[in-house]
């Protein structure tokens, strides 16, 4: 067994800032296997690219015989597994490809990580590690006096999203409880920080606010999320894979809980102050109210005591710090986010916020 991991999804968001921040904190190598869908960008890993320790495979997790190959080649000592289909209103529109990719890519991984394993000598067998990310979601929705989400917590997905990753979890359990396999699963609150997909909350309203655009909040903007800067759940994902309890299940969360109309006027305040020049100030004259999405959760919460416990991980960074660090990155980005904003993302965002 070698030095290396097999990281799946590693061109997304949260995949390429783990990358980064393992290059720059860690010596093992990594093989980078991602399909290279919408939200994969390879200009996520322009810095990395040429690093001797970093291999960029082009591929599906699907494929169970790319999967074997994969682990039989480079005989890592752990995969990371962030590869997902991961956007909800994408998930109301179109199902069958979180099913795929979710479950059923899952379930090729682990049975291609499964094969692996059972031929590793015995003392490689208890090195090795197959670490499947997933989300709060899978728990469903809290009320606003209800205590956090905890390792212990009934599942209650209320999305094909977060169904399929649901499915997927209990597929991890089940190879670890059935085979043996030394898994480790970590369940993560709302992600934010440089290089997200514009799709999502965050990126939408930077991008949007700075265009002169409406700024679409669903609902009456009172649906509330627990928020951590996508550095401190690669920090977490780390801490997990280093020192983890095989089996086990931790809860990662920022401790900053936000309503999402609170999130967009700390952004719309951010701009105004960073951009004052932009066509319309100040930015939260550009706030919509729009039609909520089907199943709209009103409230998730994460107690990640757990983890800060028995493995020693903090966040580091408060909602106001990463979201600051965050809208900088952006504004510092512009051809990034021109080479994303194309004319397909632009259809997507005006059909599903029909504006």
């Amino acid at each position: 067994m070698q030095n290396k991991i097999i990281v799946t999804g590693g061109a997304g968001f949260i995949g390429s800032n783990f990358i980064l921040q393992w290059f720059a904190n860690e010596s093992a190598a990594i093989v980078n296997l991602d399909l290279l869908t919408y939200a994969g960008n390879p200009e996520n890993l322009v810095t990395v690219s040429e690093n001797s320790r970093y291999q960029f495979v082009h591929g599906d997790i699907g494929n169970r015989e790319l999967a074997r190959g994969l682990l039989t080649e480079h005989q890592p000592r752990a995969v990371v597994h962030f590869a997902a289909e991961s956007h909800v209103d994408r998930s109301i529109h179109g199902p069958d490809d979180f099913v795929r990719t979710n479950v059923n890519g899952t379930l090729g991984l682990l049975e291609a990580a499964r094969s692996y394993w059972s031929n590793l000598p015995p003392t490689d067998q208890q090195a090795f590690r197959f670490l499947h990310v997933s989300t709060d979601e899978v728990y469903g929705s809290l009320g606003l006096d209800d205590p956090p989400f905890h390792e212990n917590t009934a599942y209650a997905p209320n999305s094909p999203y977060s169904a399929s990753k649901a499915a997927s979890d209990h597929l991890v359990r089940a190879y670890h409880h059935t085979y043996g396999l030394p898994t480790l699963t970590t369940n993560c609150s709302n992600n934010y920080g440089p290089r997200q997909f514009p799709e999502k909350l965050i990126p939408l309203m930077i991008l949007n606010a700075r265009a002169g655009k409406p700024l679409p909040v669903y609902g009456d903007g009172q649906n509330v999320r627990d928020w951590i800067f996508v550095d401190d759940h690669c920090d977490a994902v780390r801490t997990v894979l280093a020192r983890g309890g095989v089996g086990e299940t931790y809860n990662v969360g920022g401790r900053s809980e936000q309503k999402n109309m609170d999130v967009v006027e700390t952004v719309c305040a951010v701009l105004d102050e960073l951009r004052p020049d932009d066509p319309v100030v100040p930015h939260r004259s550009l706030i919509r109210f729009v039609q909520d999405r089907p199943g709209h959760d009103r409230r998730y919460a994460i107690d990640s005591r757990k983890i800060e416990r028995e493995l020693g991980w903090h966040p580091t960074e408060t909602f106001a710090s990463g979201l600051r660090k965050t809208i900088e990155w952006y504004l510092e980005h512009d051809q990034w986010t021109r080479n994303i904003a194309t004319g397909a993302y632009r259809e997507w965002v005006a059909k599903q916020y029909s504006l």
